[in-house]
């Protein structure tokens, strides 16, 4: 499991307002259905998404549609240029909500000019800031979820 993108408990009690044996409730009903994953740290137990299950694609698909992310995708791989990868940095990455979203850009020849006015369109339609890096390649992307890959 990647540190970056697990949870534990109290830390997802404290984030949801909710109290610790409400969301452990909810955590043994995911981890049970396969849907998270566990481990322990000491005796902190962590959960992270099971990326192997049928339906975390399908699930990681809803998330980018309320987020929004899936219309910035669509709109800077068609028309950017040549796109490699786009990464989800940031605490969206981290599964936490922010009025900013963060992006990483791996390509080469990208249409800087069309990207700054597709953000502008998109934060106006989301109603969030988003903030983007540009790379020509992904070796110094770290805590980053992808996106969009042309693989």
């Amino acid at each position: 499991m990647n540190a970056n993108n697990k949870a534990y408990l109290r830390g997802l009690a404290q984030e949801f307002g909710e109290s610790t044996n409400a969301v452990r409730i909810e955590l043994n009903k995911l981890e049970g259905a396969g849907m998270l994953c566990s481990e322990y740290d000491g005796n902190k137990k962590y959960f992270c998404a099971n990326k192997k299950h049928p339906l975390f694609t399908d699930i990681q698909n809803i998330v980018h549609k309320y987020v929004g992310l899936d219309r910035i995708i669509e709109d800077v791989v068609k028309q950017l240029g040549a796109v490699k990868k786009v990464y989800l940095t940031g605490d969206w990455a981290k599964g936490k909500e922010s009025d900013v979203i963060d992006l990483c850009i791996v390509g080469t020849n990208l249409n800087k000019h069309y990207l700054l006015e597709l953000i502008e369109k998109t934060e106006r339609l989301i109603g969030k800031k988003i903030k983007y890096l540009t790379y020509q390649d992904s070796k110094n992307i770290k805590e980053a979820l992808v996106l969009w890959s042309d693989e």
